[in-house]
């Protein structure tokens, strides 16, 4: 997607960060181009009557050596000292774009030649780069440019390396690669593309690094030489008088900080529009290992919920959510997508953020309450004790990072173990998932790793701490039959050899009914109906319940009918009915129906419904 076209973009803009930003980088722009055009005469005047005066009315900041009003100097500096920026961050993106697609274009045994000096290149300080170019390239504004593009190109090279590596596993690069499109075409046709936006944050991000690089190098003498000039050229020949003079140094010092913030608040306000990390926060190692919070309470039960509603601005989609969770136990909660299963799990997991609302009358997690806020030992125990398995592993692994640091984080942030010690628990975790040569496959990245081994690793993540609890959110989506298979055959293992509770979030009524014990079915924010999973297909009562189960096919199924299907479509979270929200659906609707919305009873096997029609045949020919 071009980055123009993406509402992050524009997102990020509305911001009062980002809206500030902007103008502030467009006001530096804007005086780059006009101020070199109308003041140079001004900024390069000699008056010899005038030398080394301090600011005046006349002169804002004085005057120089030889007369030049230095305020004009630093405005018409704007010009060289951005212009030459953005010139060396230019060709700092465009070397390291061409080292970071070199494996791509190159193939595998140059491409590791490329990435091992990449790499090399990586471990030095960019300062020392900068210098060490400077000498080779030569003294002055060519050299000093050459210098810090080179220095900079490496870590955009491994930027582009990691990003490249991730879109090229994908799915629609592969059958292009299948059709018969060349290297080169892939690249700038389906990869380029792909990566541009995160290269375009990071590059204006450099943008401000680069600029005050460039005014060291001036600074030092290895710039821009005289008789032109730019901010760091006039920094160097204020800096002698500054106890006499200082507006001469402070005001391109000023112009200099003042620029860099520009470009760097930009970047950063568009990084959080693209919901990127521009920096690595580091948790500590070393630190004493801490044991998990205790369990209070009644101990066999794991999870209790009763009356959970999550709400956004205009819309409740979960509304008055109830059950409970024991150890050992799996409940698996189905129903249609909109229906607020994961919402659901996601407010357990206190991982609602705002404008995102979670009340409950009652959610305790281990005895423990969670309704007052996440606090440091709340974070703790759902750190080691609460485990949650996403979707998408792909969307969920950081893509940068390699599959084993992702894992050892959560042992060193919530266990306090060290560096080493929670990498070699990464690999053990692997190794527990059933991942084969756990060991090299922690040094990989996610996209090295199939569809079935992201989910593995994922649960192995899990599994870092102790859980007493594994949500597992549509856990088999985009898997075939056979690694589908796998991955449940892989969960009921755990379940059983750790005695840990489960549950399992699923639109297939199929999988749920053999993996759980018990099964909640959700509409419209509620649950209709909670049964054992052994009397699923013999004993559901709700009219939703039936009709899910109905529109599954089996081997009895009549191929030469239509498949069943459920009437009409998904209530809106944002405009429920006053009613029962299944009634425009449900062949069973009456008055009553559409008027009050039934609670949910239980009955005397422990079973719950709600219904006023719990029981009633469907008529038949009614579904389809």
């Amino acid at each position: 997607m071009a980055a123009r076209g993406n509402p992050a973009w524009r997102a990020a803009l509305r911001t009062p960060v980002g809206a500030g930003a902007a103008g502030l980088l467009g006001a530096v722009l804007l005086l780059a181009v006009l101020a070199p055009v109308l003041w140079s005469d001004r900024a390069n005047a000699i008056d010899t009557r005038r030398l080394l005066l301090g600011p005046s009315a006349e002169h804002w900041m004085g005057t120089d050596n030889l007369g030049r009003d230095i305020f004009f100097r630093v405005l018409v500096a704007t010009g060289p000292s951005v212009g030459l920026a953005l010139l060396a961050t230019a060709v700092g993106v465009l070397l390291g774009l061409l080292l970071g697609t070199a494996p791509m274009l190159l193939g595998t045994r140059l491409g590791r030649l490329v990435t091992a000096a990449v790499n090399i290149a990586v471990a030095f300080p960019g300062l020392l780069l900068a210098l060490f170019f400077a000498v080779v390239f030569g003294v002055g504004r060519t050299g000093a440019l050459l210098a810090i593009g080179f220095a900079i190109a490496p870590g955009f090279a491994r930027l582009t390396q990691t990003l490249v590596a991730r879109v090229e596993g994908m799915d629609f690069v592969a059958a292009a690669r299948i059709a018969g499109l060349g290297r080169f075409r892939l690249l700038v046709r389906h990869v380029l593309p792909n990566i541009a936006d995160p290269l375009a944050v990071n590059a204006t991000i450099a943008a401000g690094g680069t600029l005050l690089a460039f005014a060291g190098l001036s600074f030092l003498g290895l710039g821009v030489q005289q008789p032109d000039y730019d901010w760091g050229r006039l920094l160097g020949e204020g800096l002698p008088g500054i106890y006499l003079r200082p507006a001469a140094a402070l005001a391109p010092g000023v112009a200099v900080v003042v620029a860099g913030l520009a470009f760097n608040l930009f970047g950063e306000a568009i990084a959080k529009g693209f919901g990127q990390r521009t920096g690595t926060v580091r948790v500590g190692a070393g630190r004493r290992p801490v044991a998990p919070p205790p369990v209070v309470g009644d101990e066999s039960h794991v999870l209790v919920v009763d009356g959970l509603r999550v709400g956004f601005p205009g819309v409740t989609p979960v509304r008055g959510v109830g059950f409970t969770l024991r150890r050992g136990e799996a409940v698996g909660i189905v129903g249609e997508s909109g229906s607020g299963k994961s919402l659901t799990a996601l407010a357990i997991a206190a991982l609602i953020e705002e404008p995102g609302q979670v009340r409950a009358e009652r959610l305790e997690f281990l005895g423990r309450d969670l309704r007052g806020g996440v606090g440091r030992a709340h974070r703790q125990l759902l750190g080691t004790s609460f485990a949650v398995v996403f979707q998408d592993p792909m969307t969920s692994f950081n893509p940068t990072m390699r599959i084993g640091r992702q894992l050892a984080e959560v042992a060193e942030e919530h266990q306090g173990m060290s560096r080493r010690q929670a990498l070699a628990r990464a690999v053990d975790r692997l190794r527990a998932v059933r991942v084969p040569a756990a060991a090299r496959r922690a040094r990989q990245f996610p996209h090295e790793f199939s569809g079935g081994m992201r989910q593995r690793a994922m649960i192995g993540m899990g599994l870092m701490g102790t859980p007493a609890l594994i949500v597992a959110d549509e856990p088999t989506t985009a898997l075939d039959v056979t690694v589908q298979r796998q991955v449940l055959a892989l969960l009921a293992s755990i379940r059983s050899a750790d005695y840990v509770a489960l549950l399992l979030i699923s639109h297939d009524i199929t999988v749920v009914g053999k993996v759980c014990d018990r099964v909640l079915v959700m509409y419209a924010g509620r649950v209709v109906e909670e049964l054992p999973a052994a009397e699923l297909r013999t004993h559901a009562r709700h009219p939703y319940t039936r009709a899910l189960i109905a529109a599954v096919p089996d081997m009895t199924t009549d191929r030469d009918r239509p498949l069943a299907v459920i009437p009409g479509r998904p209530a809106d979270p944002a405009a429920f009915p006053p009613g029962c929200a299944f009634a425009p659906r449900c062949p069973l609707a009456d008055e009553r129906c559409a008027r009050s919305d039934p609670p949910l009873v239980a009955d005397g096997d422990g079973n719950r419904v709600a219904c006023w029609h719990a029981d009633v045949p469907v008529p038949t020919g009614e579904r389809s």
